[in-house]
């Protein structure tokens, strides 16, 4: 995340799709224009065009709204990202690449403001949104662009998947296809910066020290970073402590951290917040991407999906799912992540048969999608793709696995009458999310090797016997726990993971080589979904309540879904335990304000997780027959 305005200015990442276009190619064949764009209230936004010099036929628009940058800068210097990546195919295409700074960011006029909320209920020309600057922006475009179609495509990554999303809630005739990709949701229950209400310190902080920086008035030069005085995030992270000490780090300037601190509750602001709630008779057609092992956003476009399937019935709505990281569809082949494998390049497939099929077709009238399912999903473990008329699938019966005595798993509750395993967490001591030293948050950690948790004592952990036939999840998972802890405060990580056989090996005639060959494959056990959850919201996350200690206690959460097939062979492993270090910040484990209390605050606390008769905690397993 250090490092995350330069990978952001990649809204699109390399792929192999063609390597026909080059620099030459693209000056010759492209002019580019730069424009400051009135919006209703006056305020310019700054935007380049790159528009075709062949005006034999009219073009389509395919537009990026960005806080991160439309560099760079000068009618003359022109967008590596047009040849480097599979955007070639687009101005292969003929399309007309429009590239916007956001109001408040870089070189555009007005004040930013970090996921503006959506105002549906505008009245004056005051009133603005990023919906209403994105219809703007279009209106002008369409009207001042020679040789356009009158056709507007959106899309973007991460942040600028939130944009597009209000793209698609803005009503402007024209914006004909919209794809939100990892898109910005909802960020205090499942994007970036919470989960479940914990807050994720690592990415937050590393995100909003540079990010978060105040321009006082249009500029092209960038923020600083912040100056870490070690390489090692768990020694920084640990080392500085508690929550207020990384406010007095992030200075007094940096308003949306102030925000953070000071909105601990899931209360109206950050209702307000939620891409979501204008998500009510969409017109675009709209092609939502995600990451299974998206490690900034997991959750995004699972409900982006969902509520616009909700709130907008009638929408043309699909979405697709694949096995990467943030922005791995476009920034890698998908063949691999980390030391797992997916046997084929998955980031390929999905550039040249679904996204630029899907605005060819809704921008240029070129093709059929014909084929293009409801939710096409990758399914891990099997290594296929699978196209749905639904997700989770109609076929999914959510199926309880028990947690039993001896470290087991089975179908079946348990018959004793009073059973438990217990462990202690130690916030001094956390439980770190990888076994690595690393100077960074890895987006590999999200299929790492979980050996080394299970070899920890504040960490439990159950497994089935091998599996007899395979174990497909399509849909989400809840974990559905009964609890005593001797505070009055603690968290609960879980996460499902695939244990290998021993002496697995990949079959490098299958598989091909990776980077990673040499790693023990033999018994690996893949973490395929983890979540927290802060326990003081097990019952609300508009109103915290404290454990009473020693009390037996239901902790009901979900995690993001899943699409994972547990082949013959493998094994189902649930490990619990309750810090992930430093992707969520500490829990003190008392019912103390977390985001201002002080070091000494941090207590140890014994954690009995109870599976009986009486109290059987399991998982909710979303099994697709």
């Amino acid at each position: 995340m250090r490092h995350f305005l330069i990978l952001a200015l990649c809204l699109s990442g390399f792929s192999l799709v063609s390597q026909t276009i080059n620099e030459a190619w693209v000056k010759e064949h492209y002019t580019k224009k730069e424009y400051t764009i009135a919006m209703r209230d006056g305020v310019k936004l700054f935007t380049s065009v790159y528009a075709p010099k062949d005006n034999a036929e009219k073009h389509p628009f395919l537009m990026v709204r960005t806080p991160y940058s439309c560099a760079p800068y000068g009618e003359d210097k022109f967008q590596p990202r047009l040849w480097a990546f599979h955007w070639r195919e687009y101005l292969k295409e003929g399309y007309i690449i429009v590239i916007q700074d956001v109001r408040g960011r870089w070189m555009s006029e007005g004040t930013f403001m970090d996921v503006r909320p959506f105002n549906p209920n505008k009245k004056t020309k005051t009133d603005i949104d990023e919906a209403s600057d994105t219809y703007d922006a279009v209106d002008w475009l369409v009207k001042n662009i020679p040789f356009n179609n009158g056709n507007v495509g959106v899309f973007g990554t991460s942040y600028p998947g939130f944009y597009s999303t209000m793209a698609a809630l803005s009503g402007h005739p024209a914006i004909k296809a919209v794809s939100p990709q990892a898109p910005v949701t909802e960020w205090f229950k499942g994007d970036d910066f919470h989960h479940n209400g914990a807050f994720m310190l690592c990415d937050a902080f590393n995100f909003y020290s540079s990010f978060g920086q105040p321009r006082p008035k249009p500029t092209t030069i960038g923020p600083k970073e912040f100056n870490f005085y070690t390489s090692d995030i768990y020694k920084f992270y640990l080392e500085t402590g508690a929550l207020k000490n990384f406010t007095k780090l992030m200075g007094d300037s940096i308003l949306f951290w102030k925000d953070l601190m000071n909105h601990p509750n899931y209360d109206a602001w950050w209702k307000e917040r939620d891409a979501r709630v204008g998500c009510k008779n969409v017109k675009p057609a709209m092609l939502t991407v995600g990451g299974l092992f998206d490690a900034e956003d997991c959750y995004g476009a699972w409900h982006l999906y969902e509520a616009i399937e909700k709130q907008s019935p009638s929408t043309n709505n699909k979405i697709v799912m694949g096995p990467w990281f943030h922005g791995g569809w476009s920034k890698s082949d998908g063949s691999f992540l980390g030391n797992v494998r997916f046997g084929s390049k998955t980031s390929t497939w999905f550039q040249e048969n679904i996204e630029i099929p899907f605005f060819n077709y809704h921008l240029k009238g070129k093709g059929n999608l014909d084929k293009l399912a409801e939710a096409t999903i990758f399914f891990t473990g099997e290594n296929k793709w699978r196209n749905l008329s639904a997700w989770p699938p109609r076929e999914t019966t959510p199926t309880a696995i028990y947690l039993t005595d001896k470290s087991g798993l089975s179908f079946n509750k348990s018959s004793a009458q009073t059973n438990f395993t217990s462990y202690t967490s130690d916030p001094a001591k956390p439980v770190p999310f990888t076994e690595d030293v690393l100077d960074d948050r890895s987006r590999e950690y999200m299929t790492d090797d979980q050996r080394f948790a299970e070899r920890r004592t504040d960490v439990i952990t159950f497994k089935t016997a091998v599996l007899e036939n395979d174990l497909t999840l399509a849909g989400t998972v809840t974990a559905d726990l009964r609890v005593a802890i001797s505070t009055t405060d603690i968290d609960f990580i879980v996460k499902v993971i695939d244990v290998f056989p021993d002496g697995f090996k990949y079959d490098t005639l299958v598989y091909g080589q990776t980077n990673n060959d040499g790693y023990l494959m033999d018994g690996y056990e893949m973490l395929v979904r983890g979540e927290i959850m802060r326990g003081r919201y097990r019952n609300s996350f508009e109103t915290p309540e404290a454990f009473e200690p020693n009390k037996i206690t239901t902790v009901k959460f979900d995690l993001p879904d899943v699409a994972h097939t547990f082949q013959k062979g493998h094994r189902l492993m649930i490990q619990i335990q309750s810090t992930w270090f430093p992707l969520a910040d500490r829990n003190p484990q008392q019912f103390v304000d977390i985001y201002h209390c002080d070091d000494k605050d941090f207590v140890k606390s014994e954690i009995k997780v109870y599976h009986d008769s009486q109290n059987p905690s399991n998982i909710l397993l979303p099994v697709l027959k």
